[in-house]
């Protein structure tokens, strides 16, 4: 379960610190202090702020005593990028990594890793910035996945991308203007990019990906959910494995 850390210093000393933080709840009304130093650093980190009464706040954290800021950090600790790496030398294969582009819905964070240790994913990569932590909803989510798929969070995720080509890695994007996934060879060390769930892969995402991968629309929706096309598209990898 979430941790859940009150007090301005306390809260304030684990932000410094860089834990993985779900969210920030905040006492409504509450300006004074040291609370421009902690939203301050909230929008640094891309910790999510949410404004609440006192008496939520309490029964947050099990106490009156939280200064009217708790913290909630993430469910489970993240991983390195090399920890990817390892965990696809491990098992003996060619390293299969997803990508999220800003996914900050964390039930679709959560469906995507169920489905990526199922597709045999050595490892998902997420931004520091604008992207769904590893909470307690992203956990239920998953249903146990999160135990057995190493998530990294890294700073930038276009710099991510060019040290996994480095590392001989093809980038797939998920893009309704790409290529028909079926009919790509889609072997070897591969990763697949998924966008965010409103405006799909960035820009600069997008053009860093070696290519583009698309699934046939025959209804009038033009876009799928980004679990759903996610597990789609690993499905269409896992054959090539």
């Amino acid at each position: 379960m979430d941790e859940h850390i009150a007090g301005r210093n306390a809260v304030i000393e684990a932000l410094k610190s860089g834990r993985p933080a779900a969210a920030l709840f905040l006492a409504k009304g509450e300006t004074g202090g040291s609370v421009g130093a902690i939203l301050a650093l909230c929008r640094e980190q891309g910790v999510v702020v949410k404004e609440t009464d006192r008496q939520k706040l309490t029964k947050i954290c099990g106490s009156e005593h939280h200064q009217g800021v708790v913290l909630s950090c993430a469910a489970h600790a993240y991983a390195a990028l090399e920890d990817l790496f390892a965990a696809a030398q491990a098992r003996g294969e060619p390293p299969f990594f997803v990508l999220l582009d800003e996914i900050e819905d964390p039930h679709n964070l959560g469906a995507i890793l169920r489905t990526a240790e199922a597709a045999g994913v050595h490892g998902v990569i997420v931004p520091k910035r604008r992207s769904a932590p590893l909470s307690l909803a992203a956990s239920k989510a998953a249903a146990g996945a999160m135990e057995y798929v190493p998530v990294a969070r890294v700073p930038n995720l276009c710099a991510a991308m060019e040290e996994l080509k480095s590392r001989g890695v093809w980038i797939y994007g998920a893009d309704m203007g790409g290529a028909p996934a079926r009919e790509q060879k889609l072997d070897g060390p591969v990763a697949l990019v998924i966008g965010s769930e409103g405006r799909g892969l960035g820009r600069l995402v997008r053009e860093r990906c070696d290519s583009l991968l698309s699934l046939p629309m025959r209804g009038r929706i033009n876009s799928l959910n980004a679990s759903v096309a996610a597990g789609i598209l690993l499905y269409e990898m896992m054959k090539y494995r």
